[in-house]
């Protein structure tokens, strides 16, 4: 398989503004992903639904994103990103504006599905305008600052959407929501020159026939980062969803303490996802980058599940698992990146970012179970072994990348 290789050299303007206005994007993503369950209480109130039926919304959310996110890929390298990614920001924010005129809870649920519709276009739209359209020396800091756009997107949410439901209602606060996404769908049609067209012109060894992208999105490299997101991703879920209530139920700490090793964890992933772009940016081994990150965060996790410490060190320890987890997400990407034919980005970035739908709807269940049954430490080995087991796969990768190199 051919590597993805740099067809320009933009200067460093069009780079910040390529890389400004996709992570802008990428901040509405995660915001929005995030809408309904700080607002829960009103909205439940409003409709007079259970949370086992708003968490139907969600799942609607959740599955159309999931099975929508390889076809965007397609219609990204199709008729080019940028026409997608304003595409995506329109239907999320109309649909959650359209959310806001309904008293029926389908119509709500139905407008859910939309905005999981419009949210299937920013992983594929995303990743094929930086990859394409960046320079390949700041590409590394690019898919930093890209990802840490979507963890300050995660962040800020919850707080916001109280603060504006407060003053206007939850009706109040999804409009403020879908004013946010209208507005960086029109930075990017009045700012997005660069952004435009097709991301790549694809000649001589480059090209590949259009019957081929199903082989392109089955070949071992590209399989094996699918399984390396959806690892990723499974330790997430169990992290992020399930440590506080495991932590309290097999440590006997607070619920204060608890939350604060939570937070420790995001904090340290999203400022670490910086020094890794950093620390990419300065080598060409991004699969070490990789392997040490996933090392160190299984590590910290196992740790914390296998060894009796106190909540300081738990806190501590959180913390490190996240600063290590936040260091090799741009290297991640860059190792997709790296495997991916050029005019393959988008579909290719579609195919394997949709193992984070997948874990999302798989391993929440699963982790709940486990608290079921009186089985706390179980969720914190998984995130662990999840983590370890992410360390041969990227090594897989190399090596078949390796191979198709000397095959060509």
């Amino acid at each position: 398989m051919t590597t993805a290789t740099e067809t320009a050299t933009p200067a460093a303007d069009t780079d910040t503004r390529v890389i400004g206005l996709v992570s802008a994007a990428h901040f509405v993503s995660h915001y929005y992903i995030l809408v309904l369950p700080p607002l829960f209480l009103f909205v439940r109130a409003d409709f007079d639904v259970s949370y086992t039926e708003l968490g139907i919304a969600i799942a609607a959310f959740n599955i159309l994103s999931a099975l929508l996110q390889t076809p965007a890929g397609f219609l990204v390298d199709r008729i080019g990103a940028r026409s997608v990614l304003v595409g995506g920001l329109a239907l999320g924010a109309a649909a959650l504006a359209s959310a806001t005129l309904t008293s029926s809870y389908l119509v709500f649920v139905a407008m859910f599905a939309l905005a999981g519709a419009g949210n299937a276009v920013y992983h594929p739209a995303d990743y094929a305008l930086l990859s394409a359209r960046v320079s390949a020396r700041r590409m590394s800091n690019a898919y930093s600052v890209h990802i840490f756009s979507g963890f300050i997107g995660t962040a800020v949410a919850p707080a916001t959407l109280l603060v504006f439901a407060e003053a206007f209602g939850w009706r109040g606060a999804f409009v403020i929501a879908a004013l946010l996404g209208f507005a960086v769908a029109a930075a990017i049609v009045l700012f997005g020159a660069p952004l435009g067209g097709r991301e790549v012109h694809v000649t001589g060894a480059q090209k590949y026939r259009s019957g081929a992208d199903w082989r392109i999105l089955l070949s071992l490299p590209v399989l094996l980062n699918f399984a390396v997101f959806l690892l990723i991703a499974t330790f997430n879920a169990a992290v992020q969803n399930y440590s506080v209530v495991a932590l309290e139920a097999m440590r006997g700490i607070s619920l204060a303490t608890a939350t604060t090793a939570l937070s420790a964890f995001l904090l340290m992933s999203a400022f670490a996802v910086l020094a890794g772009g950093f620390l990419s940016a300065r080598t060409e081994r991004q699969h070490v980058v990789a392997m040490g990150g996933f090392a160190g965060s299984a590590i910290a996790i196992l740790t914390v599940a296998l060894v009796d410490v106190g909540g300081t060190v738990i806190i501590g320890l959180m913390g490190l698992s996240g600063f290590f987890l936040g260091l090799l997400m741009p290297a991640r990407d860059l190792i997709v990146r790296a495997v991916t034919p050029a005019g393959a980005f988008g579909k290719v970035f579609g195919f394997v970012t949709t193992a984070f739908n997948v874990a999302g709807i798989v391993a929440p269940p699963i982790f709940g179970w486990m608290m079921d049954q009186s089985n706390p430490r179980a969720i914190l080995i998984t995130a662990g072994i999840a983590g370890l087991l992410a360390i041969p796969t990227v090594m897989m990768t190399v090596v078949c990348r390796a191979r198709s190199k000397a095959a060509n």
